[in-house]
């Protein structure tokens, strides 16, 4: 698959590295942005370390899942416009596809004792895999009284103060960006490796090659916008019931969720679940577990929802229809931001006010996650929840008396094989699953 040394892969010779990418990117965004790591800049060297770096900050910092933003980046770095479009959406398309054949199963099947058995062990798995998401991003994140500071406050303000989700997000990005020496560390820049990358090597040969290149983006970012925009503005006008609401409240949620798919499911499950009574808690847990089990991005987990608002609204033809409107109103502003952004974000080095408002974002965002795992927690492992008001503040704390001692059984067991025995996320979620199956038989 490798092109000659110095010389530009052919867009089949990419076409293959990228589908190999998407068929195996498991694992969430961390596992995701490692595989391309290896492939791009450790065994194919198309961009330096340096530059993937500088581009991770940038997807880091967009609204949307940024392994798939990344993948697009790269994509445009080697081939433009027609090899970001290829890298961003054979990172999409293999889970989605997977992810629609699951969907099915769940509404059709799902009421069968055993795929019932089976969801609800996997159910019990995903709050232990968001704890364990919390604890990571957490370990990276929180450097600094600042950092720990900003995540407290956005656990109390969408936990006890029910601020919306997307203002808690740009409240912090604005802090960051005004203090962004609280935020931020010095650190040494990594040194590119293995001499010097196809994409400089080629930027040499041909100096027109970048404004070329940025040009076209340029076109391609604006195409996107409207490709985005008319169709969404159009359900919302002439659809006015479920999928105008759906167009609606995922692109909404498409400019303003940073910081991963667990944090877009705060989000989610603060309207989807509570507002538009779309699907359940319970659901929405069922959701992330099938996520978790395919290849691409985790924020697939909103296909799930828009295909379940669809069901209910026009069985599985009207699922077909949630779940398409689902997909196109949260992928097509991803590569409107990329391709709007990438060439400016180019020419910059690294920007101390930019890496303030991330850095504060970060943090934020493991409040977020908080948040979330609390959520869960009350909807999984008890079946009643109280909720107490004083004043401004809104509190939820569980009846007690409706532990759920198998949930909480088949959760501990999910944490013992995550945290104590390593067996990874597919070992634990088919014990999970096993578990649950095997008590539907008892």
């Amino acid at each position: 698959m490798n092109a000659p040394a110095g010389a530009l892969p052919t867009i089949g010779q990419a076409f293959g590295i990228w589908l190999k990418i998407g068929l195996l990117s498991f694992g969430g965004p961390a596992g995701q942005i490692a595989l391309m790591h290896r492939v791009v800049v450790e065994e194919l060297n198309w961009v330096g370390e340096k530059r993937f770096l500088h581009a991770l900050n940038f997807c880091t910092l967009l609204p949307g899942p940024e392994a798939q933003q990344l993948a697009t980046y790269l994509g445009w770095l080697m081939h433009g416009v027609k090899g970001g479009l290829m890298a961003g959406l054979l990172f999409i398309l293999p889970g989605a596809l997977v992810m629609l054949g699951l969907s099915l199963a769940f509404v059709l099947l799902g009421h069968v004792p055993l795929m019932a058995g089976l969801f609800f062990g996997l159910k019990c798995a995903v709050l232990v895999l968001v704890v364990d998401a919390l604890l990571r991003v957490g370990r990276r994140a929180l450097k600094g009284k600042a950092a720990h500071a900003m995540a407290l406050g956005a656990f109390v303000g969408l936990f006890v103060l029910r601020i919306p989700f997307p203002l808690v997000v740009i409240g912090a990005g604005l802090v960051g960006l005004a203090i962004p020496h609280a935020f931020t560390h010095r650190r040494h820049d990594a040194d590119d490796r293995g001499g010097p990358a196809l994409v400089d090597t080629l930027s040499r040969r041909e100096p027109g090659r970048a404004l070329r290149l940025a040009r076209n983006a340029r076109w391609a970012g604006l195409g996107a916008l409207i490709l985005w925009l008319v169709p969404a503005l159009g359900l919302v006008f002439l659809a006015p019931g479920t999928y105008g609401e759906i167009a609606a409240f995922f692109s909404k949620m498409a400019v303003v969720t940073m910081g991963g798919a667990y944090a877009v499911l705060a989000y989610v499950a603060q309207d989807a679940v509570e507002t538009y009574h779309w699907l359940s808690s319970a659901e929405m847990l069922t959701g992330l577990g099938l996520a978790e089990t395919t290849p691409g991005p985790l924020i697939l987990v909103l296909q799930f929802v828009g295909f379940l608002a669809g069901f209910r609204e026009d069985g599985v033809g009207g699922a077909l229809i949630g779940a398409s409107i689902t997909l196109w109103v949260t992928f097509a502003p991803c590569f409107a931001f990329v391709f709007l952004g990438a060439p400016w974000i180019e020419k910059m080095q690294g920007s101390r006010l930019l890496a303030g408002g991330l850095a504060a974002i970060t943090a934020a965002v493991v409040g977020v996650i908080a948040n979330l795992a609390l959520w869960f927690a009350l909807h999984m492992l008890f079946r009643a929840q109280d909720t107490i008001v004083l004043g401004p503040l809104s509190v939820e704390l569980p009846v007690l008396s409706s532990f759920d001692p198998v949930a909480g059984t088949l959760a501990l067991l999910a944490a013992l094989a995550l945290f104590r025995f390593r067996m990874g996320v597919f070992g634990t979620l088919a014990l999970a699953a096993a578990c649950g199956v095997g008590l539907t038989l008892v």
